[in-house]
């Protein structure tokens, strides 16, 4: 969240930083996709933030793909075609279960 908050503030030196330390986290300990994606949109990256969050929907990240619905953080690509077929993709029935 702070990644995105210095973003969409026009810190991007910061923002950029930010996603460094993630990268680096990242190689001790597992770092969602969900977390990169939320800081590439602040950035107004759109292609990498859809990138990342198809990771965090292989990754099977759970709570935090589940808000993809919802969370004002991903406004920004509502609309876009890949983006919602993600959506779909991640409320789909699973096989045997009722919608």
């Amino acid at each position: 969240m702070l990644g995105h908050a210095y973003a969409s503030s026009g810190k991007k030196t910061e923002a950029l930083k930010i996603l460094d330390q993630l990268k680096d986290l990242s190689k001790q300990q597992y770092v969602s996709a969900y977390n990169f994606a939320i800081v590439y949109l602040g950035l107004g990256d759109k292609e990498e933030a859809l990138r990342w969050l198809q990771k965090s929907y292989q990754d099977r990240a759970g709570l935090e793909i589940a808000a993809i619905k919802v969370d004002p953080f991903l406004d920004p690509l509502r609309g876009d075609p890949r983006f919602e077929e993600l959506v779909e993709k991640v409320f789909a029935p699973k096989n045997g279960s009722s919608p």
